[in-house]
């Protein structure tokens, strides 16, 4: 399972217990990402299956925590063209191997969401929120972490990204939020949300994304006041089953 990593040295020394080797590594990939301005969805899933199980491998909570901000800090090296094509490539690649992640080693994977959840905030923020590229990010989005019909995307996957939305977008543009001039940004940012809360197939997903639309920050920053009514939920067609297809 981890042999992609185990036979590439260059991917292995991110997960170095030798800071050197580890810096390097890193410093050797923000090269040759930075440097490409176009990279095949193939490449790009390799890449991420390597990095994967880089972390797979890394022990100790601490270097687990310093090797998934490493992972996230190539983001803002990337060139645009490449970056969300790169974040695409990392939702794939976590949706396909969640269901191999045992308990012991969830929490660093989820560590590694928020990160990956906070540079792609941060990304289209200091991209001005440039409307071309918060659509591409939301068809991302509603691609794969929230997307609403296919089961074999991992619900855990689905209301991780859930829990930590509000929590990510505080952290980047904090008191910004509450500025006029944000509300229409706000409202396209919610989108894949709204979409879930209206069209998740099973009614524990729909009521988890409305829960997040429920969140007192959110709801200030879209000028919403009132109070939150629940809607009649109808029974779902099929069975609340969370589990993986493979």
């Amino acid at each position: 399972m981890a042999s992609d990593a185990q036979n590439n040295p260059f991917i292995r020394n991110l997960a170095s217990s030798d800071k050197k080797i580890r810096d390097q590594a890193l410093d050797s990939l923000r090269t040759y990402l930075g440097a490409q301005s176009n990279i095949s969805e193939l490449d790009l899933l390799k890449l991420w299956k390597g990095l994967f199980y880089c972390l797979w491998m890394q022990d100790k909570p601490a270097l687990q925590q310093r090797l998934s901000r490493d992972l996230a800090s190539l983001v803002p090296t990337l060139r645009t063209t490449v970056v969300l094509p790169f974040i695409r490539a990392f939702w794939l690649t976590i949706a396909r191997e969640w269901g191999h992640i045992e308990a012991l080693r969830l929490d660093k994977y989820l560590y590694l969401i928020r990160q990956y959840v906070n540079a792609s905030f941060t990304f289209l923020s200091r991209n001005k929120w440039k409307k071309s590229l918060l659509e591409e990010w939301n068809s991302i989005v509603g691609e794969v972490p929230l997307e609403c019909q296919d089961m074999k995307i991992p619900n855990g996957l689905r209301y991780h990204v859930m829990d930590i939305w509000a929590d990510e977008l505080e952290k980047v543009d904090g008191e910004e939020w509450e500025k006029e001039e944000k509300k229409e940004i706000m409202e396209m940012l919610v989108q894949p949300i709204e979409k879930l809360a209206k069209e998740g197939k099973l009614k524990s997903l729909r009521t988890a994304a409305k829960e997040c639309l429920a969140d007192a920050r959110l709801r200030a920053w879209r000028g919403q006041e009132d109070e939150v009514m629940d809607e009649p939920e109808e029974e779902d067609e099929e069975a609340e089953w969370g589990g993986i297809v493979d």
